[in-house]
This record gives C-alpha cells, sequence and structure tokens, in this order.
C-alpha cells in the first residue's frame, strides 16, 4: 500500500501547518510598465542587489532578463526600482 507524505506527516512542512490559500501579490503598474519594453535592455534594482539583461517576459509574479544567452528570473515583489539602459 502507498502512503503519501501527507497521510505519514500530515499537512505540515517545516513544522508549521499548511493551510489557506496561496496569496501573491500583483502591482499591475509596474507590470503593465514592464509589458511596454519587452525586449528593452534593463537595469533591475532587487532587495538583493541590481540586474541586468535584455527583458524577454513578463508574467504577473516575475520577469524574465536574459544575458549572453542566460536567463535570470526576478520576482516582481523583489524590485525595488529598474530603467533602461541607453
Amino acid at each position: 500500500m502507498y502512503y503519501s507524505y501527507e497521510d505519514v506527516f500530515g499537512y505540515f512542512r517545516d513544522g508549521y501547518e499548511i493551510s489557506g490559500d496561496v496569496v501573491a501579490l500583483v502591482d499591475p503598474y509596474v507590470v503593465q510598465t514592464l509589458q511596454s519594453i519587452i525586449g528593452k535592455r534593463l537595469v533591475v534594482e532587487t532587495i538583493r542587489g541590481s540586474v541586468n539583461g535584455t527583458l524577454r517576459s513578463v508574467k504577473p509574479d516575475h520577469i524574465v532578463l536574459e544575458e549572453k544567452e542566460i536567463p535570470t528570473f526576478v520576482r516582481v515583489q523583489q524590485i525595488v526600482w529598474f530603467k533602461p539602459e541607453k
């Protein structure tokens, strides 16, 4: 007989019970502005430092920057500011 993780350990992860809905905050103005500059080179300042690259994709929760054919995924919630490179 197969028992799932939840059957054996319950709905706990790292000592915390999992309950409720997953909530992702979306900043529609930031997402809309980023969507208008897809394909441009950007400097994105995050809470961990800055990232440069060409903006390839914008989703409600993350963006994809590409530098030397290597994608970098940045959560929108982590963005402090961004600006197009000259």
